[in-house]
């Protein structure tokens, strides 16, 4: 079975650096691989379409470039699309818009095996990451174990069960989502940063490893001071979207001034 990159800098206390993606397109995995920047691409599935076979490539070329990946997943059918995820290969499972400890302890168990110990619900499936005999080997069974689970603190409800969610065992990572709380709580945006650090410290001090989300590296330093050491930085139709304005902006400025003058 492949290490698990992330899986390996978490448990050694060592910082990691991903990147987000709407696409599944193999070529855009293959351009941030050739970087060698990143020990792990996100697959953004709870927004973009895909297809099953769209995740088994995606995941062949991320492992061409020694990078691991994470998929993140709709709140619905969770169990289905977080296990075929891992089936093609993702390493990662972000799960998306729980609201409860329940939720949460129902997340880890959907990618945990199925085993008298770990009492997860993740059978023996002959998918992609356990071709060739692995299926329901001590290498499959561990692999299960080493995916790494993080969830989405996003909803009001999850803020207030907070330290009940960070106590529930197997959850390697959190991600805080302002949008989604803001609407949950009814905040404006720029009213929850403060509920944020309030998350951010309490997953520290209970030894949950947070992760940050920029579109900068400057950025990076808020998260720093605060003792966050994973990062995730950009998304693909973000980058894509800035860099259309701003340029076509200061093309059509240059082309407008030169047909003034010519006039």
């Amino acid at each position: 079975m492949r290490p698990n990159k992330l899986r390996e800098l978490i448990d050694a206390g060592k910082p990691s650096v991903g990147t987000r993606v709407n696409n599944t397109w193999p070529a855009i995995v293959e351009a941030i691989g050739h970087t060698g920047m990143f020990d792990y691409v996100e697959f953004l599935a709870e927004y973009a379409p895909f297809d099953l076979y769209s995740l088994d490539n995606f995941c062949r070329t991320a492992e061409l470039y020694g990078m691991s990946s994470m998929i993140k997943i709709d709140q619905d059918p969770r169990s289905f699309l977080a296990q075929r995820g891992i089936g093609a290969g993702f390493q990662s499972v972000l799960f998306a818009d729980c609201r409860s400890v329940d939720d949460v302890r129902q997340c880890v168990r959907i990618v945990r095996p199925d085993t008298p110990e770990d009492k997860g619900l993740y059978g023996v499936g002959a998918r992609r990451f356990a071709y060739m005999g692995y299926g329901g080997s001590p290498e499959y069974v561990q692999a299960l174990r080493d995916v790494v689970v993080a969830i989405m603190i996003e909803k009001h409800s999850a803020v207030e069960q907070l330290e009940e969610v960070l106590s529930v065992e197997g959850v390697d990572m959190i991600q805080w989502g302002p949008a989604d709380y803001s609407m949950s709580s009814g905040r404006t945006r720029q009213e929850v940063k403060d509920v944020e650090r309030k998350v951010i410290e309490t997953a520290l001090k209970m030894g949950v490893p947070p992760r940050a989300e920029i579109t900068s590296p400057e950025q990076a330093k808020y998260y720093l001071d605060l003792g966050v050491r994973h990062f995730n930085i950009g998304t693909d139709l973000s980058i894509l979207y800035n860099w259309w304005r701003m340029n076509g902006d200061d093309l059509r400025k240059i082309i407008g001034d030169v047909y003034c003058t010519v006039k």
